[in-house]
Formats: C-alpha cells, sequence, structure tokens
C-alpha cells in the first residue's frame, strides 16, 4: 500500500469519526463518494479541512457563517455542490 492509499484509508476514518454526528454524516458521506478519485493535492485539502473544528464547518454548511479565507475553498465549494446534487441542502 502507497502513501496515498494510506491517506485516503486514514482521511475516510477521520471524516466519519469526527465526533459531532452532522459531520460525520456530512464529511463522512462526501469521503465515500469522491476520496476514491480525489489527486493528491485535493486530499492534502481535504486533510486541512480536517483539522477545522465541528462547530466551524458547521456554522460554514448549514448556518452559512463567512468562511475564512485560510480554509480551502475549493474543496468546500465542491462538498457545498455535493451536498446539493445530493438535495441535502437547498
Amino acid at each position: 500500500m502507497n502513501d496515498i492509499e494510506i491517506l485516503k484509508k486514514r482521511l475516510l476514518y477521520q471524516s466519519q469519526h469526527r465526533g459531532m454526528r452532522e459531520m460525520d454524516w456530512l464529511l463522512g458521506g462526501f469521503a465515500q463518494k469522491h476520496i476514491g478519485t480525489m489527486l493528491p493535492e485535493e486530499l492534502y485539502q481535504f486533510e486541512a479541512l480536517l483539522t477545522f473544528l465541528d462547530q466551524e464547518l458547521y456554522g460554514w454548511f448549514f448556518e452559512k457563517m463567512p468562511i475564512p479565507e485560510h480554509a480551502p475553498q475549493d474543496l468546500i465549494t465542491k462538498i457545498f455542490l455535493t451536498l446539493q446534487e445530493d438535495r441535502l441542502i437547498h
């Protein structure tokens, strides 16, 4: 197993075991759907996203709180689009 495959497995686990059920569902579901096709750069962005607190992430995705500039904007946009495609948010 190479380093990227190990990273994918670790990120999948971390995204599904956050501590806040809503974030487990949102990030874990996104990871299950996309992690297999993510490029290394996207994996590193996802890893960075997982360093944010669940409360911050919840605010961004469900309460329309402003997203800080240092957050991985492209990945967050991709997550929003996935949620809209799956009709989980409007």
